[in-house]
This record gives C-alpha cells, structure tokens and sequence, in this order.
C-alpha cells in the first residue's frame, strides 16, 4: 500500500510541474499585465507616470516582479515561492502578499465546496437507497424525476430561487453578507442541490446492480433480511462510484462558487481569481491556480485510498501493480 502511495505521489509531483508550466504560458501568451504593457511602450519612466508613480517605485516593482528577467527566471520564482510558502505579492495590491489573500478568501469557499458536498452525499444516499429498493415503483420514480429535475437546474437559478422564497418573501435567512453561520445556508443549498440529483442516480443505479448480484443472493439464502443486506453489504460496494464522482466535486466547486458569491456576496477564493485572472495579476493568479490543482490532486489521491478501503480487491491490484 505504502508503495501504491508512493507512487501516485510521484505522479502528483509531474502533474504539478506540468500544471504550473502550462499556466505559466498560458498567462504570458495573454495581454500582460498593466506594468508590462506600459513598459512595452515607453520605458520605466513612461509607466511609472502612467500609474501615477516614481520611477524609482516603477524599477522596484519590476525588479520585485522579475518583469526584466529571462522567462525561466520568472517561472521558477513563482513555483518555488509556492512551494516554499514565501508566494510573492499581488499587482494589484503590492503591499499585500498573496498567501495572505489566500488565507483570507479560501477557507470560505473551502468550507461552501465540503458542506456542500457533505449535504449532497447524505441526501443522495438515502434517496438512492430509498429509490433502489423500491425499483420501478411510484417511488422510485419520482425519486429519479425530482433528481433529474434538480440536475436540469443550474446552481445560479436555484440560488435566485431560494434567496427569493427564504429571504425575500419569508424573510428567514440572509441573502447578502458574511457574518456568520446564518449566512452559509443558502449558498450551500444552492449548490447542494443540483448535486444530489447527479449523486443520488449515480447511488440508486449502484444499489441496484448490487442488489442483483450473487453475494446478495447468498445473504438472503443464509436468511439475511433487506436491511442485512443492504447495510452490511450492498451499500459499502455501491459507494465506489460515489466516491469517484464526490472528490472532483470538492475541487471544482471550490472554483466554481465565483457565481454564487457574487450573489449571495460572499469574500471567497472565486471572486479573487477572477479578478485577478481579467487583470492579469501574475503572482496572485500562478499561485491560486497551483493551489487548486494541490486541492484536485490530494482529492484525487483520498479517492484512490477510499477505492482501497472500500474494496480490499482494488487494493491488492493496485499494490500488485505497485510492484
């Protein structure tokens, strides 16, 4: 186990080099950022007057930047201020470094993506439970048709929806602000929501397969019951897909709530790397983007762990092949 571990640690470490290059380029082949543009066109002292300046201020700025060093130069002092936590300082605010924007806003969209997530896997699993067990009924299928529903509604109009019969009409919870946890509701249900109708189809088409299975079979011969074989052994096997779909979702919400804390007016990670991605913040965009894809890669490599510990078959393949 140890050396399947290892082993898909190495892959994370080519992965990050990979990610951190590709968005390096990517970031350069774009317009840059205001202190290049000026520079392009008329020197230090042209952009230190443009942005109201000394020029003194201007060469430090470029020398803190490294916007007159070779591009290797500029690669690896990003990467390796990551990877040594001294990250650099935002453009746009260059007395604030960016580990500390991160610290501030992170937590916050950190914490939507895992309760979210958390509320959509206990929902999903009992409507997939309760929908598989009573296969083809009324139940089951209005289960799948209010999950199919659920998954049709995109996370932004659920969002207007519940801000405006819970904080508009009934006047039970916030819509704006961030002063406590009064305030995470909305924003989680928002985004909860859309997810259970996938998770909860992924659950109930797993329970099913299972309960049709030979093992099934041989635990009711032995005089097991529906609830012997579901809790004890159907369900464990059946969670293997949903963990397989659970761990991307942390990380793609956590980048993906720029819409709902726009709305609901939230100081989370989104807003920040979309500034900073339309105003070409160099620092603050190469080290949100290699922290995001930490957060992917460690859920990725818990998904994997979570296969081996859900099936002791997954783990003796995969330290076979290990070997």
């Amino acid at each position: 186990m140890l050396r399947f571990v290892a082993q898909r640690v190495g892959y994370m470490i080519i992965s990050f080099f990979l990610v951190s290059i590709i968005t390096f380029w990517l970031m350069k082949a774009a317009p840059g950022s205001f202190l290049e543009l000026n520079l392009t066109v008329g020197g230090v002292n042209a952009a230190a007057q443009s942005i109201n300046v000394s020029p003194e201020l201007m060469r430090a700025l470029v020398a803190q930047y490294h916007l007159d060093a070779p591009w290797y130069v500029q690669y690896w002092s990003y990467v390796w201020g990551f990877l040594t936590l001294h990250f650099g300082y935002s453009m746009e605010f260059p007395t604030t470094p960016t580990l500390q924007l991160i610290a501030r806003t992170f937590p916050v969209s950190f914490s939507i993506a895992i309760l979210s997530v958390a509320l959509a896997v206990v929902v999903s699993i009992a409507a997939g439970v309760m929908a598989a067990i009573r296969e083809h009924s009324w139940l089951d299928a209005s289960t799948m048709f209010v999950a199919t529903l659920g998954t049709a509604i995109p996370a932004y109009v659920v969002a207007v929806l519940l801000a405006l019969v819970f904080g508009v009409w009934l006047h039970w919870l916030p819509v704006i602000g961030f002063q406590g946890p009064r305030y995470y509701v909305l924003p989680v249900l928002s985004l909860a929501i859309p997810m259970i109708g996938s998770l909860s189809r992924y659950m109930r088409n797993s329970i099913i397969q299972s309960l049709h299975a030979e093992y099934i079979v041989a635990v009711y011969a032995k005089g097991g019951g529906l609830r012997d074989a579901i809790l004890r052994h159907a369900l464990k096997n059946s969670l293997i897909p949903l963990v397989t779909v659970v761990g991307p979702h942390i990380a793609g919400l956590m980048m993906g709530t720029v819409l709902i804390e726009s709305m609901f007016g939230l100081p989370g990670m989104g807003q920040v790397f979309a500034t900073a991605a339309s105003r070409r913040d160099y620092p603050l965009i190469m080290d949100s983007t290699l922290l995001y894809s930490v957060v992917i890669m460690l859920m990725n490599l818990l998904v994997d762990l979570l296969y081996g510990i859900l099936d002791p078959r997954i783990r003796k393949r995969g330290y076979a092949e290990g070997r």
